[in-house]
């Protein structure tokens, strides 16, 4: 990424980083600088992306290799979490507690005053647009309340550094161009944000520089118009929608250029898509979803645990 003359640049180092369970690797020889701006993490499942952001924040420690954190090691943690925010891939617990009880504890537990979390607590809730649900249980709340309640926990104490693991898995495409509008924010206020996700649409949409991983090691990384000069889609994608009105959205879907199949499935309420033109097919969902045209439940990669769809986005040969 380009650094302007007089801009402040903050970094994460990696030097080297390699880490072992036992005989299974979880990231081998990692080398990199992440600078301030968005940084995507991409790669399927088991590709090593959750273990870096784990090293990141010091949950787990290198077998082999350094890190720092604005200079400061993973093993400080009193230091780091002062000023980095972390939101985990896997649910928070402490269902019994309501959004805004949860915050306020956390933050009163990280050493701030009664009043100063409350209003800490309070704002997090705005700015991720929970005020409304902040009274009702954790337990209770849907998959994309989850995903803004750990957000919010996440920036609550206004880091320099937050780390992501998958905030928009589940979310439905509104709640998802409100998230990665939020997340610009974050980067106009000069944070430094690592974000993963297997889906490179949005990556594409966050991202400042990309990263991609497979089986512990980086084969990918850059700016994301030079990152995605390497890459070429060699088969269509598959998506699954469920949504109330399928066969007009069908409909309106033919109309795309790059459309390879739609196929409506058993449950009438699904439909699978196959495309070679994903950027068409996000427009046009979005644009439909704001018309308030069709109101779609979910929409997620139909390939088998995003392997395929990953295999797909890199070029042969690019992994040996």
């Amino acid at each position: 990424m380009c650094q302007k003359n007089g801009d402040h640049q903050e970094h994460i180092v990696i030097r080297k980083v390699s880490k072992w369970y036992g005989e299974v690797l979880g990231v081998n020889k990692v080398n990199l600088v992440i600078p301030t701006g968005i940084t995507s993490l991409v790669g399927p499942n088991g590709s090593g992306k959750t273990t870096l952001m784990n090293l990141i924040t010091g949950l787990i420690r290198p077998s082999k290799g350094d890190i720092r954190i604005l200079d400061i090691p993973p093993d400080q943690p009193e230091k780091l979490f002062r000023l980095l925010g972390y939101s985990p891939q896997y649910g928070i617990g402490y269902e019994w507690l309501t959004g805004f009880e949860f915050l306020n504890s956390i933050l009163r537990i990280h050493g701030f005053s009664k009043n100063e979390a409350e209003e800490l607590a309070l704002i997090a809730l705005e700015r991720v647009n929970m005020l409304k649900n902040k009274d009702r249980k954790i337990g209770s709340y849907s998959k994309g309340m989850h995903q803004r309640i750990k957000l919010a926990l996440a920036i609550a104490h206004h880091p320099r550094i937050l780390i992501l693991d998958e905030p928009l898995h589940g979310l439905d495409p509104m709640a998802r161009i409100e998230l990665i509008d939020l997340f610009h924010q974050f980067a106009a206020d000069k944070k430094l944000i690592v974000i993963s996700s297997h889906i490179l649409h949005e990556v594409e949409a966050l991202s400042d520089n990309v990263v991609i991983l497979n089986h512990g090691y980086v084969i990918a990384e850059g700016d994301v118009h030079t990152v995605r000069s390497e890459i070429k889609v060699q088969h269509p994608l598959q998506i699954l929608i469920r949504c109330d009105e399928p066969s007009l959205l069908s409909a309106r879907l033919f109309e795309l250029d790059g459309l390879v199949s739609v196929n409506i499935l058993e449950d009438q309420k699904s439909l699978l898509v196959r495309t070679r033109n994903i950027d068409n097919f996000y427009e046009l969902i979005n644009k439909l979803v704001t018309e308030n045209v069709i109101d779609i439940e979910t929409m997620t990669p139909a390939d088998d645990n995003v392997q395929a769809v990953y295999d797909y986005l890199i070029r042969p040969g690019m992994v040996e």
